[in-house]
């Protein structure tokens, strides 16, 4: 007998790093089976948004309030190794900065123990005309407890 789905299962924290499991698909592969350059870059942008999600930071809720949004204003990749389809990857997050209007966040995506490619993204947060705003104070909270090791408790609401 069949209940329903199983429960979804997003990222976690483990300390200070938010970790991201992803499959590589036929779709993110080129003609030889190795992932476009740029799906990595997709990759990346969703264990950010897992990890924001999962700190109880709610994007949608502060756009549609008029609050502003988040936006990529500096991204730094180096490639190392290609990822491979139906390789099983990881994509490991952690917070190196919080400033009154942005974040920098450091990210690894791994196959097993080998470094794939490594990024550095700075978001800003941008009012609702594209200027730079500072950050609810309880976001920049988050985020610096996130860098100290102490990610915030998932409740029932963000799982």
């Amino acid at each position: 007998m069949v209940s329903g789905p199983p429960p979804f299962v997003p990222g976690a924290f483990v300390g200070s790093a938010h970790f991201y499991r992803l499959r590589v698909y036929f779709e993110d592969t080129d003609l030889s089976g190795i992932v476009y350059h740029a799906n990595y870059l997709r990759y990346m942008e969703r264990a950010r948004s897992d990890m924001l999600r999962l700190a109880g930071i709610d994007q949608r809720a502060a756009m549609g309030a008029g609050e502003g949004a988040w936006a990529v204003t500096d991204l730094a990749i180096k490639y190392r190794s290609p990822a491979k389809l139906d390789d099983d990857i990881l994509v490991v997050s952690t917070v190196e900065a919080v400033r009154g209007a942005s974040v920098i966040i450091a990210q690894r995506i791994l196959r097993a123990s080998d470094e794939l490619t490594n990024g550095r993204v700075t978001a800003a947060f941008l009012s609702p005309e594209g200027r730079p705003r500072r950050q609810p104070a309880s976001w920049a909270e988050r985020f610096t407890a996130i860098m100290n090791g102490s990610p915030p408790q998932m409740s029932s609401s963000t799982r």
